[in-house]
């Protein structure tokens, strides 16, 4: 009898759902994709459902529904985030809700959250011994935790930081700030970061300290992995709401709303946040190193969304490899659920390298088929060849592109993507003018060819998930310029055969514009999910001006274009 196990995300943000036959990962799926709002707290039923479709199984089928979240660590606790967070539910409203929503009333299992982080990114990351890390804004009531993984088995090494010690925390802070949404956002500080400095200086309750001196004050480190938020800073542990103390608002001013200018102050203020971040974690794993001796590093947790923060981690050489779970955010606690849960059920469950996160919905090709006849629109197939969609991209277009099973995870990896030429710079401005509609200091990735991502960039490693920052080499910087960023940074996503339909769409591009190389960054616009279907991606395309859409086999081009 085949072990059917499924993971869900509830309970807080990013809800998502996993499904895992015989200890392989076989669907993964992000609510907010099907209801269309950004990082939701739903049940995630319309992910379910399309798990067990994708599976191929009926909800009768599952043995065990894994959890990652243990109430009763939090439930049980009398201190002041208890009162906090009166919002999440308990175990026998879990069983509940998920009765009520599928039918379900068979095994349930409940996982400490950042064991189910760790979790989501040793088993599938392939070392068979390894320093493993989690950092977010808070699981129960820790906001991290160090542990190893040795031959399948994960022993923790250090608890956690209790709330309100948390690095996520202190830059959704932050980012409430700076003027975007926390818990939401924080990519953006990331990327508004070098163009601040943090060596500029203020006067601070009369000393002269620089950003980065005064972030020091804010988030210290002790006894090796001991995070201590200052909380003459931040609010964010009395007033849920409030995020920055007054204190902090009366050296800067007031918090900074949406469509304000940005100044160099709010610049210097990310700048400091960062750089103090990339300090503080990149100390914790200099000592994790000397201390445990592992040369292999796992990352998981919100905070390993920040691309700068990992190749910082992968420039400094502390260790040899680096996975980042694709789900580093809540969405991959179903995945790490998963893990645990199969775990439980062995005993003993080796790390196998599973890289492929493509793992969320896909329509067929009756399925897109049926849609753009329905729709009415010309469109063309393509029988495989992608040299018509070559030709409009070198000639600037801006193409949607939207390939079998969707992404998992917030990033982009050529099966939900918009797609440019990376040069000149200009085309950077095209792009969002014309469809992102973002913030245009915010830079976009390269995809590039694996096998050629090192002539262009410093990266000696894999990096199909797009998670880490890395500096391009100055002789190349110049002809690529509309994916480097102004530090000449790129989040270098390598394409090889774990997408080899984008694969080759690079590799035609390449022979007729001489780059291996795309500018890739969500099929999306502003404050939306990435598309999830046919009839997302028609939409998108529609309502913006892109160029033209690719959907499977199928080719649309503007009218306008068709004229020219």
């Amino acid at each position: 009898m085949k072990s059917i196990i499924l993971g869900v995300n509830w309970g807080g943000h990013d809800t998502s759902a996993a499904i895992m036959i015989d200890g392989e990962l076989v669907a993964a799926c992000e609510e907010e994709r099907y209801i269309g709002e950004k990082h939701t707290r739903k049940f995630p039923i319309n992910a379910i459902n399309d798990c067990l479709k994708i599976a191929d199984v009926k909800i009768s089928d599952v043995g065990v529904v894994s959890f990652a979240y243990k109430p009763k660590l939090l439930l049980n606790h009398s201190g002041p985030i208890r009162s906090m967070r009166r919002d999440l539910p308990t175990e026998d409203e879990f069983i509940e809700e998920l009765k009520s929503q599928t039918g379900y009333t068979g095994k349930v299992e409940f996982h400490p959250h950042h064991l189910a982080h760790v979790a989501s990114a040793y088993y599938p990351s392939g070392f068979k011994n390894s320093l493993l890390m989690s950092n977010d804004g808070v699981g129960e009531r820790m906001c991290s935790m160090f542990a190893m993984g040795l031959s399948g088995d994960v022993k923790v090494l250090h608890d956690g930081n209790p709330w309100p010690n948390s690095l996520g925390l202190v830059y959704s802070s932050i980012t409430y700030y700076l003027g975007w949404k926390p818990s939401y956002d924080e990519g953006i500080v990331m990327g508004l970061a070098p163009l601040g400095n943090s060596s500029e200086k203020l006067i601070v309750d009369g000393n002269e300290l620089t950003y980065l001196e005064l972030f020091r004050d804010i988030i210290k480190l002790e006894n090796d992995f001991d995070v201590k938020i200052n909380t003459d800073w931040i609010a964010f542990h009395e007033v849920r709401s409030k995020f920055v103390s007054d204190k902090f608002t009366s050296l800067f001013g007031p918090k900074r709303n949406w469509e304000d200018d940005i100044t160099d102050t709010h610049k210097n203020i990310a700048a400091g946040l960062q750089d103090r971040l990339e300090e503080v974690v990149v100390e914790m794993l200099k000592t994790a190193r000397k201390k445990y001796n592992f040369e292999k590093l796992c990352i998981a947790g919100g905070v390993g969304l920040n691309c700068s923060l990992n190749g910082r981690i992968l420039e400094e050489g502390i260790f040899d490899e680096i996975f980042v779970q694709p789900g580093s955010g809540d969405n991959g606690l179903s995945i790490g659920a998963c893990y645990l849960s199969r775990k439980k059920q062995l005993g003993t469950l080796h790390p196998k390298k599973f890289h492929n996160f493509y793992l969320g919905h896909r329509d067929t090709d009756n399925e897109i088929l049926a849609f753009l006849e329905k729709t009415g629109v010309k469109f063309e197939k393509l029988d495989g060849d992608y040299s018509k969609v070559c030709r409009l991209l070198y000639e600037s277009k801006i193409i949607g592109w939207c390939q079998g099973p969707a992404e998992f995870g917030p990033r982009a990896l050529g099966s939900r993507s918009i797609l440019a030429k990376p040069a000149p710079r200009d085309i950077k401005d095209h792009v969002n003018a014309r469809v992102k509609f973002r913030e245009p200091f915010r830079p976009f990735a390269p995809a590039v060819l694996e096998e050629k991502a090192s002539e262009w960039f410093h990266i000696e490693q894999q990096s199909p998930h797009m998670l880490m920052a890395v500096q391009a080499r100055k002789e190349k910087s110049k002809e690529i310029e509309a994916v480097i960023h102004v530090d000449n940074s790129a989040r270098v996503q390598t394409v090889g055969d774990l997408n080899p339909q984008f694969k080759k769409l690079l590799e035609q591009f390449e022979n007729i514009s001489g780059y291996p190389i795309l500018l890739n960054t969500s099929f999306n616009v502003k404050g939306q999910p990435i598309v999830n279907d046919v009839a997302d991606a028609y939409k998108c395309y529609m309502s913006t001006n892109l160029d033209a859409l690719v959907v499977g086999d199928y080719l649309l081009v503007k009218e306008t274009l068709d004229n020219e």
